[in-house]
């Protein structure tokens, strides 16, 4: 969409591994050249290691396209497998055809057949096993069996294990520790640093286009670290974005107000709090019953009330008489049971 705006051949922020767009940061440099050298010098197996999004895809496609005389590579990059799926892949990638119904030990023949047919024409084999962190025990197992291939000076099968950290994890186990003791380098890949940014994209966008006409102001590749925290797949994804609303909005320097922008564009929105709701009702039940037990415990009852109001009624009826509710005895009135004249007595 904004390629032709910024002047790009093509998008320089893709997400697919591209050699093309390799930039050798220091940890990327000193990965490809253990890869190197435990190639060279043919020995066994190869770890390297790093977080998702670290560029470990892009190196093993630089150390393939490397790889060219002198060589026969197998790239498995889908390694939930069984031990004869891999198998049969592994000798695949070294353009064989593999009848069907063979048996795993028929395959692991077929495969030492075919190193052994390389070496002699003086091809050393390499295998790379990209996402290694999904094989299984049993899987890992029997690629350390494959090691097991070789001559009387040199192994047939150079190994190479790309994965992330929990495949370090994984090696400490019990049931892999012949495997483990056999890995003779490993690596880890570290994210790249604010310098490191910088130099990143601005190799991207040159890649893309010698003639772009877009620049990242210095506090837009800050927030772009901070937020990717060095990590290249992320620092692609928010490039890509800040690049798209800085098109919409007809702007050829990016700034710190575009990238957090497009971050907020890439953020997973939050679900309706459905959970939260149901509780609240929960509660709001809750107290409504204790409120309602409250009331009914301690109402006035119906005879109180009767009572009061009686009581009531009868102050009224004595103070409209003025007669007083205490003090001295007082003279009354009465009239004689005869009907005769009234007389007069004292309490």
């Amino acid at each position: 969409m904004y390629t032709s705006y910024y002047h790009f051949n093509e998008k320089p922020f893709g997400l697919t591994p591209n050699p093309a767009y390799l930039y050798l940061s220091d940890s990327h440099r000193e990965a490809l050249n253990h890869l190197r050298f435990g190639i060279e010098q043919r020995e066994g197996f190869i770890l390297i290691t790093g977080d998702v999004g670290t560029g470990k895809t892009t190196l093993c496609r630089t150390l393939l396209s490397q790889l060219k005389g002198g060589y026969k590579t197998a790239y498995i990059f889908n390694p939930i497998l069984s031990v004869k799926d891999l198998l049969k892949n592994i000798l695949e990638e070294f353009d064989k055809t593999v009848p069907p119904n063979k048996t795993k030990r028929d395959l692991i023949t077929d495969l030492n057949k075919t190193l052994l047919a390389f070496y002699q024409k003086g091809l050393q084999s390499v295998l790379i096993i990209d996402e290694a962190q999904n094989l299984s025990i049993e899987v890992l197992e029997n690629i350390r069996l494959l090691s097991n291939l070789e001559t009387t000076k040199h192994k047939l099968l150079q190994i190479i294990l790309v994965g992330q950290p929990e495949l370090e994890k994984k090696l400490q186990c019990h049931d892999l520790r012949q495997l483990n003791q056999r890995i003779t380098i490993r690596y880890r890949l570290s994210p790249l640093s604010l310098l490191e940014t910088s130099e990143y994209i601005h190799h991207r966008l040159i890649v893309a286009g010698p003639s772009c006409a877009v620049r990242f102001e210095r506090s837009a590749i800050k927030t772009i670290h901070h937020l990717s925290k060095g990590i290249p797949r992320l620092i692609n994804q928010l490039c890509d974005r800040a690049l798209l609303v800085g098109y919409v909005a007809q702007k050829r320097n990016i700034t710190r107000k575009m990238v957090k922008k497009g971050y907020q564009a890439l953020r997973p929105k939050k679900p309706f709090p459905f959970t939260t709701l149901r509780w609240a009702g929960i509660t709001a039940g809750l107290l409504c019953i204790i409120a309602l037990g409250v009331y009914l415990k301690f109402r006035p009852t119906s005879n109180s009330l009767f009572v009061t109001k009686r009581q009531a009624v009868t102050l009224d009826e004595h103070l409209s008489q003025k007669a007083p509710l205490w003090g001295k005895p007082q003279a009354h009135l009465y009239e004689s049971p005869a009907g005769g004249p009234l007389r007069h007595e004292s309490h």
